[in-house]
């Protein structure tokens, strides 16, 4: 039989796959209930449980997440998936801001970051998902290929939850 991994082993894995991808997708609730999703770029590779986000003060996301903090960030590379929910707060904390500020960021926000129009979107993670395969897609093809001519279950690779 199996060990699971313990919770922390969980938690690091989560940290590990949403370290290498850059950019997710954020999800709010709009003033009507729906659920709306666009791309943002993750600003601190180290996952500690927290994701950064720059945005703009005036933007539709921040009105979003001032209404409900509520949240939902998936992560995705061409091996591994990561859903990701939590709380999300509108920080406004320059420091920071310089802190994370590169290349990338400033392309969608020219203005620099000691402009007050760009604030941070710090999301807190409560809980996590995840699906790895490695090898990536060679390892998905074999495995698929396997079931088939076996009759046995599709094993897609690890998967697992944590809260955090």
């Amino acid at each position: 039989m199996t060990e699971q991994p313990s919770h922390a082993d969980r938690v690091r894995r989560v940290a590990d796959l949403a370290e290498d991808v850059r950019v997710g997708m954020l999800t709010t609730r709009d003033g009507d209930g729906r659920l709306v999703a666009r791309p943002m770029a993750q600003q601190e590779v180290e996952f500690d449980g927290d994701l950064w986000f720059f945005a703009e003060r005036d933007s539709r996301k921040v009105a979003h997440l001032r209404a409900d903090p509520a949240v939902g960030v998936t992560l995705t590379s061409s091996d591994s998936w990561v859903s990701i929910h939590g709380t999300a707060e509108v920080v406004e904390d320059r420091a920071k801001a310089r802190e994370l500020w590169n290349p990338w960021v400033e392309a969608w926000l020219p203005q620099g970051p000691e402009d007050p129009s760009v604030v941070l979107i710090k999301v807190t993670a409560r809980g996590a998902e995840y699906w790895d395969t490695p090898g990536g897609r060679i390892a998905s093809v074999l495995s698929f290929v396997k079931a088939k001519v076996t009759g046995e279950r599709y094993d897609g690779g690890e998967h697992g939850t944590a809260d955090m």
